[in-house]
This record gives C-alpha cells, structure tokens and sequence, in this order.
C-alpha cells in the first residue's frame, strides 16, 4: 500500500486502517505487546518497522493533510503512533515541526507512544536552545506522560557538554508520583551518568531526587556494560534504605 499519492479523505483513513488491521497485524504480537502496556485496549499487534515505513510514505506526500485529520481518525495504538512518527519524519522547520509535536504529547498514554515518537523528533537539537527549552516545558506540565515524554527528550538529544548541567537540574528538580515517569527520570540519569561520569556522581550525591528514583538510576547505571566494575561497586554502596 502506497500512502505517499493519499489526499486523505476519510476513504484513504478507512484504507489505511483496513490495512493495518488486515494485513499487517499479527495476533502473536498483538498478545506479546498488550503485555508490555498494561491497561493499553487498543493494540492491533503491527509491528514499529511497519509503521515506520508507512510513517516515511505519508511523510513522503501530503503529510499536512494527514496531521489535520489522523486524531479524530486514530481508533488504535498503532494509529495514534503513526501520526507521531509522520511528525518526526516529515519535513519542517522547527516552528511548524514543535507545534506539531506539541499537538502529538496530549494523545500520549502509554510509555511506548511517547519513547517510540519521541526519538523520531531530531529537530529539537537542530536548534538546541529552543528545543531543550521545549523539553524542560514539558517537564514542567502536571501530567505523568507530558514529564516523561520531556524526560526522554532530554535523555535522546540533550545529554551533551553544553546542555549536561541544565540535564541533570531538571532532573533533579522535577517530580511526580507516577511510576512511568520515574523510569524514565531514572533512566535519563544514567544516560547521563554514562556520558557524564564525574558531574552526575556529584548529583547522585547531593540530590532531591526520591528514593525509588534514586535507586533505579543507581541501577540502571549498574547494569550498563559502559559502567566500570569499580563504579558499579561505588553505586551499589550508594543505595538508600
């Protein structure tokens, strides 16, 4: 199915997702992801490569007219998906590509419609004071998803010399209650911890982070291959309770 000529009328939406649920969904990875997404109703089991290509045609054609219409068409994970890679994939310049990422994060309610989206969104780098102000904008917002989704931008993009400090504040200084965004949070820190040994250890030692993400950056920075046997050793001592 080529999706680059659509004009998308609702003919095209009901084709596209006549193929998705016809010929590109798999039951046995409809059964496999559900379980990775608890709570998640809506999984048709087609898998990321699939929608990413589909994703690059519709960038490859009238990607605007796609994006007007594909939420009030979106009746599944995978299409609400689809119309996070189309933004990360079509071509715009960083006004028009943040407006339409921020137009994306509201219909973000799982972990994996933010981390697989957000690492398509390689513009926000492109102008890196702008597109860190974006992420810590997020990080801002009340909603668990609308943390994490600033979370992983940071961690994709903005752990680098220039950003490591303002990084690793945000991190410090954000909370929430909500269990996806404490992975996440954890997980961006020991991005950091990777790439930035000497700053992050300084953080991970005066920190206001809680004490369940404190202890899951500590162990996911453990359970890297690129941590030292000896830093392993450190972290561990470092645990709390």
């Amino acid at each position: 199915m080529d999706l680059s000529a659509a004009r998308w009328q609702d003919d095209d939406f009901a084709a596209l997702a006549a193929h998705l649920r016809g010929e590109l969904a798999e039951e046995g990875y409809r059964r496999f992801h559900s379980s990775l997404l608890p709570g998640v109703e809506d999984v048709l089991g087609v898998r990321v490569p699939l929608l990413r290509s589909l994703a690059k045609q519709i960038a490859r054609g009238d990607f605007r007219a796609y994006l007007a219409a594909a939420y009030a068409h979106a009746h599944s994970y995978e299409e609400t998906l689809l119309a996070g890679l189309v933004t990360g994939y079509a071509r715009m310049g960083y006004d028009e590509a943040a407006d339409r990422i921020a137009a994306y994060v509201p219909h973000i309610s799982n972990w994996a419609l933010c981390d697989v989206a957000a690492s398509t969104f390689k513009v926000l780098p492109k102008d890196p004071a702008r597109g860190l102000a974006f992420a810590a904008g997020w990080m801002a917002r009340p909603g668990e998803y609308e943390k994490r989704f600033g979370a992983v931008c940071l961690l994709d993009f903005f752990v680098t010399e220039a950003a490591i400090d303002q990084v690793l504040a945000l991190l410090d200084e954000t909370q929430h209650e909500g269990y996806y965004y404490k992975m996440a949070a954890a997980w961006a820190l020991s991005v950091c911890f990777v790439k930035f040994r000497d700053r992050t250890l300084a953080l991970f030692q005066d920190n206001h982070l809680d004490d369940f993400t404190y202890n899951k950056a500590l162990q996911k920075c453990r359970e890297s291959y690129r941590v030292s046997p000896e830093d392993k050793a450190l972290l561990n001592s470092m645990k709390r309770g």
